[in-house]
Order: C-alpha cells, then sequence, then structure tokens
C-alpha cells in the first residue's frame, strides 16, 4: 500500500488556482466527508483533501490514540504526524498540488493532528485553522521552522475538554517556530459557532 492510499480520503479539485488547498481533518468519531461542506463554504475554489483517521478508538475514527481521557503518548502521536505527512506529500504529487502550499481546517482532534503536524513536519502545510485544539506534544517548533506561516487557534471559554491553559500554551509552542498567531476565543463549549465560522473564513481571505 502507498502513502498516497494508505488513508481513506476525499479529493475535490480545486477551481480557483488563487485559492489555498485545503486540508480538511476531522473530529474523534468523524470521517473524510465530515468537512467538506465547511472546506466548500469558507474558501469557495480552493482544492480539498479530506483524509479518514487510521486509529479506532472503541469505533471512533482518530487520527492517534490516547491512553486516557486528555492523556496522550508522544511516541505514537510523532509516528502518526509523520504517517500523515507522508500521506499528504504524496497525494499532493498525485494530484499536482503544490507541496507545502496546503492550510490545514481541522477541529477537536483533527486540529491536534494539525498543530503537530506544524511542530514536526513544518514544510507541510502553509498554515492552519485549529478549531478546539489542546496540547498534546509538548514540544516547542524549532526557532524559524514556521516562519511565514500564519495560524488561527480558535477556543472556547467554556470548553469541557480542552484545559483552560492549553490555548495559551500551544500558542507558546507554535510562536517558537516564527509563526504568525491569531487567536479566536468565543463564549462556548467545545461546540462550533458563527464566530469561529466567520474567523476561519477572514482568516482565509
Amino acid at each position: 500500500m502507498t502513502a498516497s492510499t494508505s488513508f481513506i480520503h476525499v479529493f475535490e479539485p480545486g477551481t480557483d488556482a488563487s485559492a489555498p488547498p485545503l486540508l480538511l481533518l476531522h473530529g474523534t468519531g468523524g470521517n473524510e466527508h465530515d468537512l467538506i461542506a465547511l472546506g466548500r463554504q469558507l474558501s469557495p475554489g480552493s482544492a480539498l483533501l479530506s483524509p479518514r483517521g487510521r486509529v479506532n478508538e472503541h469505533g471512533a475514527n482518530r487520527f492517534f490514540a490516547r491512553l486516557s481521557k486528555g492523556v496522550f503518548d508522544p511516541d505514537e502521536v510523532t509516528r502518526r504526524t509523520h504517517e500523515l505527512a507522508d500521506f499528504i506529500a504524496a497525494a499532493c504529487r498525485q494530484n499536482s498540488l503544490p507541496a507545502g502550499r496546503q492550510v490545514a481546517v481541522g477541529f477537536s482532534n483533527g486540529a491536534n493532528i494539525a498543530a503537530t503536524l506544524m511542530q514536526l513536519r513544518p514544510e507541510t502545510l502553509a498554515g492552519a485553522i485549529l478549531l478546539r485544539p489542546m496540547v498534546v506534544l509538548d514540544t516547542p517548533a524549532l526557532t524559524n521552522s514556521l516562519k511565514g506561516k500564519r495560524i488561527l487557534i480558535a477556543s472556547g471559554s467554556q470548553d469541557p475538554i480542552v484545559p483552560a491553559d492549553h490555548p495559551e500554551r500551544l500558542a507558546a509552542l507554535l510562536s517558537h517556530g516564527g509563526a504568525e498567531l491569531i487567536r479566536q476565543m468565543s463564549a462556548a463549549g467545545h461546540n462550533l459557532t458563527a464566530g469561529d465560522f466567520v474567523a476561519a473564513k477572514t482568516f482565509l481571505t
């Protein structure tokens, strides 16, 4: 099995060469179809690449496993991150997408692996929209590895899943690499709001 076929995925070609290709990364229990409509709304004309997480947690798809709620194995997260990065590179070649130009749009578990892609494989993405992320890999991005890249961290002030200090901690880890960080805080829980949509669309335009 090649890297380009190692993830069940959806690919939709773009219709606007000036629109950034989007990498859509679903949350726990989601699949490759979950964020397609959101991607179309956020950036009409963008090519869309949407893989399904390969970890099965009691029937729920995820991009990496957890030892318990909010507890992760750094080695497993690292391995899964490189696995996804290799798939993205192969899918870009297969579909004639420019390498390193994709912007990730990730929700929850998908946002978390988008963040670890930025930490471990920064060449994979041009930027990222992280919707309700937490810190899963407490490793700062390498100095200047994210220079010129923009990252939106959209959090909920009443989120019962993401610890209150995690958005700030994650921002610090990514800022260490030189990324331009934009923070969005909504009076919401783990669910997304209209404000998140507006912030994400503004970020892309």
